[in-house]
């Protein structure tokens, strides 16, 4: 894990705490800010500091806004979010949103996300407000059960990548791994979902048969923490939390590149023609490049994770989308539990003060 930097922050009750102050916030993985915390969250960029609980071991600690220069957010509905974006660009912080528009409707294992039509809507509006590119069409996770096949699968992402057709540049997905998580298996058999594990063979015709459907969208297809390798379908290992996205979006803000270790270059010409662009060069414009110094990617994430360091705010057991097939909720008891107590104190220090 990333060592950010620590400085004293002043709590909301006048005391004095140490904070870590990252560079990157995630938010975020564990819940979805942007659906339900969106007020919480812009309120507590504004107070300057939030705080957040270990899942792990349950020690409270504090996180400082005051380094911050992006953030990825991570939402099914991220619509509450297209009325404070403006106070990002006061505040020279960049952004970009992992939008996770799956197509369970008939099935009922989203029941709380609003209807397709309405995310597919909003996923415009928030491509219209930050630009294409900026805002990435996940379709996460792929599940089977007796109710979805693969040809079905396939009929879902057909439809709405038609429909999005000229807003998004890329396409990520991920197979079930309902056997990894206890919990999920516990709660899927619970709500009497039966679903069933992909084998490598179905992987194999999924990717083949998404690379064919891509042939007329043409987006850049990629999975997210998966072992599988299907590249010889056109189809790579993503980064959620993508450091050549931020220097796409963000390479003017020096603060960030130092971070990244990033050196801008410009296209020099000189009687004998164009200086050599090294292979690994980004490219930002027909004049400048940039150049990576370091590695940012997050060791501490899951084996086949290629995301960069950044902090993640989020806290799990808080989601109400009350998806069946949710990890970051251990009971949609607890989640209904927990919102219930932010509702009390909605702006406090953290999610569910």
């Amino acid at each position: 894990m990333a060592q950010w930097q620590k400085i004293q922050i002043q709590r909301d009750n006048g005391m004095m705490a140490e904070a870590q102050a990252p560079v990157i916030i995630s938010a975020s993985r564990s819940t979805d800010i942007p659906a339900f915390y969106a007020d919480w969250f812009f309120q507590r960029l504004k107070v300057g500091y939030s705080a957040w609980t270990n899942p792990f071991n349950g020690v409270k600690s504090f996180v400082s806004y005051e380094k911050c220069r992006f953030i990825v957010f991570w939402s099914k509905n991220p619509e509450p979010l297209l009325e404070h974006l403006d106070k990002l660009k006061e505040r020279n912080i960049g952004c970009y949103v992992q939008y996770t528009l799956n197509d369970y409707e008939k099935e009922g294992l989203e029941k709380g996300v609003p209807p397709l039509e309405e995310r597919i809507e909003t996923f415009k509006r928030l491509v219209d407000k930050l630009g294409k590119g900026r805002v990435i069409w996940r379709f996460d996770p792929l599940i089977l059960t007796d109710q979805i096949g693969l040809d079905d699968l396939l009929r879902k992402v057909e439809n709405i990548g038609d429909r999005l057709n000229g807003y998004t540049e890329k396409l990520v997905f991920s197979y079930a791994d309902i056997g990894l998580y206890k919990k999920v298996k516990a709660n899927l058999e619970k709500s009497h979902v039966n679903y069933a594990e992909w084998t490598t063979n179905q992987m194999e015709e999924f990717a083949q048969r998404l690379s064919d459907l891509n042939q007329k969208w043409h987006y850049q297809l990629a999975t997210c923490g998966e072992k599988i390798d299907i590249e010889q379908y056109g189809i790579q290992h993503n980064r959620c939390i993508d450091d050549n996205l931020m220097i796409r979006f963000a390479h003017h803000d020096k603060a960030l590149m130092d971070f990244l270790g990033v050196e801008i270059k410009t296209i020099e010409n000189s009687l004998f023609g164009a200086e050599p662009i090294p292979d690994n060069a980004i490219m930002i414009s027909e004049t400048q490049y940039a150049l990576k110094k370091k590695d940012n990617r997050d060791k501490g994430q899951r084996q086949f994770c290629g995301c960069m360091v950044s902090k993640d705010i989020g806290e799990y057991n808080t989601c109400p989308h009350l998806c069946e097939y949710c990890y970051a909720n251990a009971s949609k008891e607890k989640a209904i539990e927990n919102y219930r107590k932010h509702e009390k104190n909605p702006l406090g220090e953290t999610i569910c003060s």
